[in-house]
């Protein structure tokens, strides 16, 4: 076998199923040993394109955004930091946790990819936000993270000023969504197959074994 599966995956850094649906694939790639057959890419999907820059409470915004109770939100949660902690995954929720706009992350994300640190930087970015209480729409945690993977900090940071940066990440995001990507995670498996949502590790271990048997 000579080609590689390519996995595209259209996600956002502040889903927590996106992280949950990442590492259950992380996973089932691993138990079937087969993590150098497989080569991902991460693609910008904002979930709040329009937050303004001081964000809003989390409950507040899903209360809003889609009618979820206090309580159903507290039992997600739960549910959510429960499937987390049986992937290694840490999700820390809290009272007064925010969500943040994510252009500038994906920005950094469409850099990271051209160094060969994607997934790195956007596990790091996931981490900070979801498990440290980090506010991944601002600068000086942006620096932060790509130096914590190794990544050139001034030259990422110039990113962020780039208008066409801007307009690479809002391209990208069209294509996905004109190809009728509304939810996520989407992954899609050799741009001809997709799942959407955090999958059980026994379905993604079924889509590798009919791919790598093709």
């Amino acid at each position: 076998m000579s080609d590689k599966i390519k996995i595209d995956i259209v996600s956002d850094v502040v889903c927590p199923w996106c992280t949950i649906g990442y590492k259950r694939l992380e996973k089932a790639i691993s138990e079937m040993g087969v993590e150098d057959n497989v080569e991902i890419e991460w693609h910008p999907f904002e979930l709040n394109p329009n937050m303004p820059v001081e964000g809003e409470n989390v409950q507040e915004h899903i209360a809003n955004k889609y009618g979820a109770s206090l309580e159903d939100q507290k039992r997600s949660q739960h549910h959510m930091t429960e499937v987390g902690a049986e992937l290694g995954f840490k999700f820390d929720y809290f009272e007064d946790m925010r969500m943040v706009n994510t252009r500038d992350a994906h920005i950094l994300l469409e850099y990271a990819k051209e160094n060969g640190k994607q997934t790195e930087l956007k596990m790091r970015l996931v981490e900070s936000y979801f498990g440290e209480r980090k506010d991944v729409s601002t600068k000086e945690i942006l620096m932060l993270a790509l130096q914590e993977v190794g990544l050139n900090v001034d030259e990422g940071m110039a990113r962020l000023e780039s208008d066409d940066a801007r307009a690479e990440v809002r391209t990208k995001e069209a294509y996905w969504q004109n190809l009728g990507v509304s939810s996520v995670p989407t992954i899609v498996f050799n741009k001809k197959s997709a799942v959407t949502g955090a999958q059980p590790i026994s379905v993604f271990k079924e889509v590798l074994t009919d791919l790598l048997q093709e």
